[in-house]
């Protein structure tokens, strides 16, 4: 058994079996922070750095991977201790597979243990790009209405916490003058992205180093104007306290800093034991976290790089000018057939994404009566695509038995993803006046499945930010049959519409009265 780290990559080249860095490491050099290394981060934008490397190109380019939340500190563990090295498996849906060792991450800083150090690196002029994958749900936005939400807790101490000392004098300073409200104002530390990433700018611009790009990667539509409206809405609450003294950073932060959009695809399962012990028992190598995933890989990328970026182009990302079109077809044809398979498998009793993509009911369900009748028409025209040949492959790629892509991952954190990707199918529809029985029919298997309990008596762990919320709503089932409805938050105002609504009691009594498969078989046989 080899452990992964830079001393073995000889011995593991040498077996054969899996591709090593065609570098030397000491070549890297840091140009991109990234927060969110998670198993699609080193899936995707970490493994196209690799191929660029290998491919003799743009080293410096590096990443110095960050990790904020307390959990985070698993992942420093590993890649610390492997020199930044993982194994990335890729499976095709024959069962052939491509295994090879990632070296594009540098670095790793986890947080807690040294904030100074964050942004240090990301005030290095090195550094010309900071990208993000910190979920939907990490943009701390309001989804209905849009709205940044300045209560969350970490968000509300950011905001009234000074990152230096000069600082935290001159707020409090400024608060004498407001009448003496909040005149004891905190030094510390950020905690939150937001906080990183402000300061980190407010930093460059004190010392005349250009600002970086803020790459957003996350499934979000316009991910990276989502990302700018929410940050300069932080950063303007921020000058508002007084935090950033006489020098405001907001409007510098408006018309300085780019914010590309992008789409990225690449259905990447958590890493569970077996993945571990398969990279062992096949491989020989001891990796703590590999990384495994599907074969397909697609990023779409606006460019919009003032400070330069990385030739992503010479190793398969598309470089265009409107991502729009592309981000639409992915998150209402990909992202919201996950959740039309996610709840209504699990009520099946299934396990596994690729049981949900063949099943009888369930596969034409989600192809023709939401990919077909609800997704498609709200999908502008797609340069270079053919939508029936995307929705078909979508298909072929859910139901990769060699994945195994658990339908409890994607039926995680629904209260970021429902909104975020299939409430404006369903407005867009409605507006149209079309049909929207099947997406009323998911977000009905959604508030069943939040009930807690299947129909054979499955008991199951919801994991969601809004857990507890979504929890209660759904136990009100008996007296209130539209109380999941009723959260503004989540639905906005769907609960006014009868054009959704009536589809919705119908599908969620079906579903409490006769199950799942009932009410799946009504609406295939009646299409």
């Amino acid at each position: 058994m080899t452990a992964l780290n830079a001393s073995a990559l000889s011995e593991i080249a040498a077996d054969g079996q899996v591709a090593v860095p065609d570098y030397p490491l000491d070549e890297r050099k840091i140009g991109i922070v990234h927060f969110g290394v998670g198993g699609f981060h080193r899936a995707h934008q970490a493994m196209f750095l690799d191929r660029l490397f290998n491919a003799g190109r743009d080293r410096d380019w590096a990443l110095c991977g960050v990790g904020l939340l307390p959990g985070d500190s698993r992942m420093r563990d590993a890649l610390t201790a492997q020199d930044g090295l993982y194994t990335l498996v890729t499976k095709a849906p024959d069962g052939d597979r491509d295994p090879r060792v990632i070296g594009s991450i540098a670095k790793y800083l986890f947080a807690p243990d040294g904030p100074e150090a964050v942004l240090a690196q990301m005030t290095d002029p090195a550094v010309r790009i900071v990208s993000l994958t910190v979920t939907e749900g990490g943009y701390n936005y309001n989804p209905s209405t849009g709205e940044f939400q300045y209560e969350t807790d970490a968000v509300a101490a950011d905001l009234t916490t000074s990152f230096d000392a000069v600082g935290a004098a001159a707020a409090a300073d400024a608060a004498d003058d407001r009448g003496g409200a909040n005149t004891s104002v905190p030094a510390g530390h950020p905690t939150t992205m937001f906080g990183y990433v402000v300061e980190a700018l407010r930093r460059r611009r004190e010392t005349g180093t250009a600002p970086f790009t803020v790459m957003s990667c996350d499934n979000v539509r316009g991910n990276g104007d989502l990302a700018k409206r929410m940050i300069l809405a932080y950063a303007r609450r921020r000058d508002e306290n007084g935090l950033h003294g006489d020098a405001p950073i907001a409007d510098w932060l408006e018309s300085d800093v780019a914010f590309p959009n992008c789409m990225v695809d690449r259905i990447t399962p958590v890493t569970a034991p077996g993945d571990i012990e398969m990279i062992s028992a096949d491989y020989g190598i001891d990796d703590a976290w590999p990384v495994v995933s599907e074969d397909f890989v697609q990023w779409v990328l606006e460019d919009d790089f003032p400070g330069g970026r990385p030739a992503y182009e010479e190793v398969g990302v598309q470089m265009v000018e409107d991502v729009e079109p592309y981000e639409l077809m992915k998150l209402r044809l990909l992202n919201c057939s996950h959740q039309s398979i996610a709840y209504f498998g699990l009520l099946l009793g299934q396990t596994y994404a690729d049981e949900a993509a063949v099943d009888e009911h369930l596969a034409p369900f989600t192809r023709t009566l939401y990919m077909d009748r609800e997704g498609t028409p709200t999908v502008p025209e797609v340069p270079g695509m053919d939508l029936t040949a995307y929705k078909d492959e979508l298909m072929a790629r859910f139901a990769n038995t060699s994945i195994k892509d658990t339908l409890a991952r994607l039926a995680a954190e629904s209260s970021d993803r429902i909104p975020t990707w299939l409430v404006p199918v369903i407005h867009e529809n409605l507006d149209a006046g079309r049909d929207v029985t099947a997406s009323a029919a998911i977000v009905a298997s959604w508030a069943r499945y939040a009930e807690g309990t299947g129909e054979n008596g499955e008991k199951w762990e919801i994991v969601d930010r809004l857990r507890d919320r979504v929890t209660a709503a759904a136990a009100k089932h008996d007296e209130d049959p539209l109380a999941f409805l009723r959260d503004e938050e989540l639905f906005g105002n769907l609960v006014e519409h009868e054009a959704f609504t009536t589809p919705y009691l119908h599908a969620l009594e079906t579903l409490r009265a006769d199950g799942a498969r009932a009410l799946l078989k009504e609406l295939v046989d009646a299409a």
